[in-house]
């Protein structure tokens, strides 16, 4: 007897069940996929809407609709959709950039049976052609250029390395460029000599570290006379990252190089007050067998002082690195970095971080 009414409770939860999952709404699309075919990118921004029909007993709504790309934004029927009414999901496709076949999901979240619901754009994007302004967008006084950054990367200290920086004159005109403020470690040309108009040359620079003497990330900015004018935008910034040559010691040179190790590289000062100072000493010790040689120091802002106690370390010894963070006109998360940079073939470079939050006087 008792089994019969187990079965029977079993039977009336599994009814209740299968009766409240048929209340549930159900969104029945025609198509889940829309197929846009072959389309040109200079077209712009491609749109469809998927139309569905609520073919429930209760209002469909539609709670959430997230694309698998950010180049595909859905929009929908924020209403709630009637049965038997008609509701739609849009989805706009934007080509620019996305050359080459593509095949993006919208995932649909709502209160219907079953919960989520996938649909799927695809196609493929045809690229444009390229412009002069595309290819050349920065612009000096009809000099286009790629960008006005001519970066060389790693250099070894004493390397020789060429970079090139092809550049466009958009005039009708034939056009000079010269340089100004050039380094003694930097050779600099335009090849050709004049650029024809509506035609292409090279910025053909050539980096001498051995006559830098400095070591790291490092900056320099030249003026570009354009036609012989100078104006006070026309800058080109050539940057490198200046590393020293170990590649020549041999494996008895590198048992014995010097090795740096810190206790700590984080120092979270924790709060403070705009216009307060913080102060840190950070402990850095030489476990080689030989002297280990800071060759530099430096923070990623100004507002960060560093003062090594000695710029040599001999083997087994330690010394102090005391950096100063000043809030003055900061507010809010701070993250700085400090790169100290020696001799040590296995830690030539290590990064510090000081970090904390600034907070605004209070005003009484």
């Amino acid at each position: 007897m008792r089994f019969f009414y187990f079965l029977l409770i079993g039977l009336i939860f599994t009814s209740f069940g299968v009766s409240a999952q048929k209340t549930k709404p159900v969104m029945e699309f025609n198509s889940k996929i829309h197929d846009f075919g072959t389309l040109k990118e200079e077209k712009g921004k491609q749109v469809y809407s998927f139309e569905f029909v609520n073919n429930g007993t209760s209002p469909i709504i539609i709670k959430n609709v997230r694309s698998s790309c950010g180049c595909t934004s859905p929009a929908w029927s924020k209403a709630p959709v009637a049965p038997g009414k008609k509701g739609f999901i849009k989805a706009t496709f934007d080509p620019k950039n996305r050359p080459g076949p593509f095949n993006k999901s919208i995932t649909i979240t709502a209160n219907t049976n079953p919960t989520i619901s996938i649909l799927r754009i695809k196609g493929a994007v045809t690229a444009r052609v390229k412009t002069v302004q595309d290819s050349f967008p920065r612009l000096m006084a009809g000099l286009r250029m790629t960008n006005n950054h001519l970066p060389l990367t790693k250099v070894r200290n004493n390397e020789i390395k060429e970079a090139v920086l092809e550049v466009y004159n958009d005039t009708d005109s034939v056009m000079t460029v010269g340089f100004r403020r050039i380094p003694a470690h930097l050779n600099i040309k335009l090849v050709p000599e004049t650029i024809a108009p509506r035609s292409r040359a090279k910025i053909v620079a050539v980096y001498d570290a051995s006559k830098k003497h400095d070591w790291g990330f490092v900056t320099d900015y030249l003026d570009l006379l354009i036609n012989g004018k100078f104006a006070p935008r026309n800058r080109l910034t050539i940057s490198a990252n200046i590393t020293e040559d170990f590649a020549k010691l041999s494996e008895e040179d590198l048992k014995n190089a010097p090795k740096l190790e810190f206790k700590e590289k984080v120092f979270n000062f924790g709060e403070l007050t705009q216009g307060e100072k913080a102060e840190h000493v950070f402990i850095m010790k030489n476990t080689g067998k030989s002297d280990l040689l800071i060759r530099k120091t430096k923070a990623s802002c100004g507002c960060t002082a560093i003062s090594p106690q000695s710029k040599i370390v001999r083997a087994g010894e330690s010394t102090e690195l005391k950096v100063v963070f000043n809030s003055r006109g900061k507010r809010g998360r701070q993250n700085k970095r400090i790169t100290v940079i020696t001799n040590a073939p296995k830690t030539s470079s290590i990064d510090l971080r000081v970090m904390g939050n600034v907070v605004m006087p209070k005003v009484n």
